[in-house]
């Protein structure tokens, strides 16, 4: 008997025993205004047009929503974040961390925005128990090549995974691999690509310190992945590309990310896709049983006293948890949590805002065959046919 759409929906909104289960979020700006507020703060000065202190946007979210205590603790920042980490208990946590870990003084001077966040204040990562940082992103050379250095160097001293960054091509190319035990190994891959800021010259180069850059979103290009995937993935594994692209506003999606998305997923047995950039959540696909998320919006930044794109509600974010099939690859449910950014800490959306997040992957899902649904409990579900 062939399932129905509504019967399907309902499978997939389900679990599997022995399903790999991932945490997944966006952007994670723990430099500027978000370092200036933990115990180790660094030297606060920045090279930007219209703020010359870090501290001014830690003054701009008190202005806006009262008095943050200083110092914080390491765990301050993630708030509510926390304790769904631990109930969810996934088996990898993996984020996009965009800010230089350094104490470095060399900014780099054709860029507008730097971030960096003092290697002293690295248990705000540690206190999440995060296990691997996507790297390949416009903001981690900020402070040059011995900003680059130490932040590989301080994310290896306590544990976390990086991938998309190195010392030269084949190491800003080589994976994080990540055992869950009896049930695998998810293998992750980052990706930067010029739309979403990344300079061309951080590059990677044979013999020469940078990201894994895309020269473009090309099928080519995909082929050339596919070969680096076929090289490491083995039978069980889940296979993550964590790529930076795109620009930071706005809900369409290009035909050509679109077709890259499909194509690594085709031709280079990519199983998930983790988008970001957009500084909002953007729309999500499920191809061939795939996940796709093509940008899952900033989850930490310093922005909340500032003006601009209020439409988009850049404070609203999702905390993304993917559980998938190991042996097939396949998407068996996501559960989303929404979180509001409020006094630089992560804090449970209202049921207001859940409701225009769901509404909004609603709309922006059509197109792409997914619903979301908002469950009793304040979470979003995604549905797909």
């Amino acid at each position: 008997m062939t399932p129905t759409i509504q019967e399907e929906e309902r499978t997939a909104g389900g679990t599997a025993s022995g399903a790999i289960s991932l945490f997944l979020c966006g952007d994670v700006m723990t430099g500027r205004g978000i370092d200036q507020v933990m115990p180790h703060p660094s030297v606060p000065h920045l090279y930007e047009s219209y703020v010359r202190d870090a501290r001014d946007y830690v003054a701009l979210a008190e202005e806006r929503n009262g008095p943050i205590r200083k110092p914080v603790s390491f765990a301050y920042i993630w708030g509510d974040a926390l304790a769904a980490l631990e109930q969810a208990a996934p088996d990898v946590r993996l984020i996009n961390l965009e800010t230089s870990i350094t104490t470095s003084e060399e900014w780099w001077p054709d860029k507008g925005i730097h971030y960096r966040m003092h290697p002293a204040n690295i248990a705000c990562l540690t206190s999440a128990r995060i296990d691997c940082c996507a790297l390949a992103n416009n903001h981690v050379l900020d402070w040059g090549y011995p900003g680059l250095r130490e932040t590989l160097a301080t994310l290896q001293s306590v544990g976390i995974a990086t991938a998309g960054l190195g010392e030269r091509l084949e190491l800003a190319r080589a994976p994080a691999v990540l055992g869950v035990g009896a049930k695998g190994r998810v293998v992750v891959f980052s990706f930067g690509e010029e739309g979403s800021g990344v300079p061309p010259e951080w590059a990677a180069g044979v013999d020469r310190p940078g990201v894994d850059f895309l020269p473009d979103l090309s099928r080519s290009t995909a082929r050339e992945i596919g070969e680096r995937v076929r090289s490491v993935k083995r039978v069980g594994d889940i296979v993550v590309a964590s790529i930076h692209w795109g620009g930071n506003w706005g809900y369409p999606i290009s035909p050509v990310q679109r077709a890259f998305a499909h194509a690594l997923i085709d031709e280079a047995q990519v199983d998930v896709i983790h988008g970001h950039s957009s500084h909002h959540p953007r729309g999500i696909e499920v191809h061939r049983g795939r996940l796709i998320l093509y940008g899952c919006g900033d989850f930490l930044n310093d922005y909340e006293g500032i003006h601009g794109y209020e439409a988009f509600r850049g404070d609203l974010t999702l905390m993304y948890f993917a559980s998938v099939e190991p042996a097939s690859g396949r998407l068996v449910s996501l559960r989303m949590l929404p979180m509001q950014l409020h006094r630089l800490r992560l804090n449970p959306a209202s049921s207001r805002d859940a409701q225009w997040l769901c509404q909004m992957l609603d709309r922006e899902g059509h197109a792409l065959g997914t619903r979301a649904q908002l469950e009793p409990d304040g979470a979003l579900t995604l549905r797909w046919a």
